[in-house]
């Protein structure tokens, strides 16, 4: 391969020989601009999370205005759950979120009322699937199309509260793992209609696979063996699997073994690292890493300081592929673009590659 036509990579090119473990021209950049987009098509976040013509208009806007290498299709947390019944709340200017004071599950014996989904009846997951099937039509071509799912703990947790669930895993575990596995029942429909689109991976929200939030033993009984089956649907259908997990202490070693994903978006180390060349050693030659700079730090740091901070990642990270430069979750959204476009100028200028 010529110095002329690494030029001309694309970013489907490019992320697809990232994924493989090899050198790129430079390292892939993506710093989760969701919500934000609304920005650059003057929308306000409810109809941009809810109108895919919308939401679709604003994700290829921002990825040719700041030269991004993937579109991944998070909007909220609650495109799942509002489709099983829970109330949500529309802020003008932040994400979606359950009507904390109304969940749909009031008590512990009410899991009975969450059952499997015809998804053709669910508004916001169909809108999703519509908003892939115009993204690819529309970038497909050129760069990486990732859908985004919440984990069907993470759904749960959504229908009646994080805390609630808790307490029901010690009084009533059969009821919550009932309920688990009527949502995955759910989702591997659900990623099928997406998969149809033409998306390249399915990125699953896996947050309670982590320290800050579960044991490691009660993830892999409460949710790990229903994201193996799920993650195995989804490879069955020759889609990469992707995890999305920004919490605390997240458990890499067990969702590698349940889910074998291709990539893994992360903020915080592993639980069994201590720094990030144990990560890259560890993990680095097993999955892509993507990730890990910390959007809330970003939003009020000095320019010089996120440019020595993406280095110092770049510097650890970037040897033999299989690194995406990236925020560790959204990238916030009302935050000014500025310190989003260094760590894109960073990766295409630092993070290339010597040929």
């Amino acid at each position: 391969m010529n110095i002329n036509r690494i030029n001309e990579m694309t970013a489907l090119e490019r992320v697809g020989l990232t994924l493989q473990h090899k050198e790129a021209d430079r390292i892939p950049v993506y710093p989760l601009l969701n919500g934000i987009s609304r920005k650059l098509v003057n929308a306000s976040y409810k109809d941009w999370a809810l109108n895919a013509d919308i939401t679709a208009e604003a994700y290829c806007r921002v990825t040719e205005q700041f030269g991004l290498d993937a579109i991944v299709t998070l909007t909220d947390l609650s495109v799942e759950a509002g489709d099983f019944g829970q109330e949500l709340i529309f802020p003008e200017n932040e994400a979606a979120h359950p009507n904390f004071n109304n969940y749909m599950i009031k008590d512990i014996e009410e899991y009975s009322k969450v059952q499997p989904l015809d998804i053709r009846k669910g508004a916001r997951m169909m809108e999703h699937v519509k908003l892939c099937d115009k993204l690819v039509k529309a970038k497909g071509k050129e760069y990486p199309i990732v859908a985004f799912v919440f984990g069907p703990l993470g759904i749960l947790s959504m229908l009646r509260g994080q805390a609630n669930i808790f307490m029901d895993i010690l009084d009533d575990p059969d009821a919550v793992k009932t309920a688990v596995g009527a949502i995955t029942q759910t989702l591997k429909d659900y990623v099928d209609a997406l998969i149809a689109t033409g998306v390249n991976a399915i990125m699953l929200d896996t947050l309670f696979s982590s320290q800050s939030i579960m044991s490691k033993g009660m993830w892999k009984e409460f949710e790990g063996g229903f994201v193996r089956d799920l993650a195995q649907h989804i490879h069955d259908q020759n889609c990469m699997v992707m995890i999305h997990n920004c919490g605390n202490g997240i458990y890499f070693d067990v969702q590698i073994e349940m889910m074998k994903p291709e990539a893994i978006s992360f903020l915080h180390l592993p639980d069994d690292c201590r720094t990030r060349e144990e990560v890259k050693e560890k993990y680095g030659h097993v999955t892509t890493l993507i990730g890990h700079v910390d959007p809330t730090w970003i939003i009020n740091a000095p320019e010089q300081e996120v440019r020595a901070e993406c280095r110092a990642q770049i510097d650890v990270y970037k040897k033999g592929g299989g690194f995406i430069l990236a925020t560790g979750c959204e990238y916030p959204a009302n935050a000014d673009f500025r310190n989003a476009e260094v760590m894109i100028e960073e990766a295409k200028t630092y993070g290339r590659y010597e040929k």
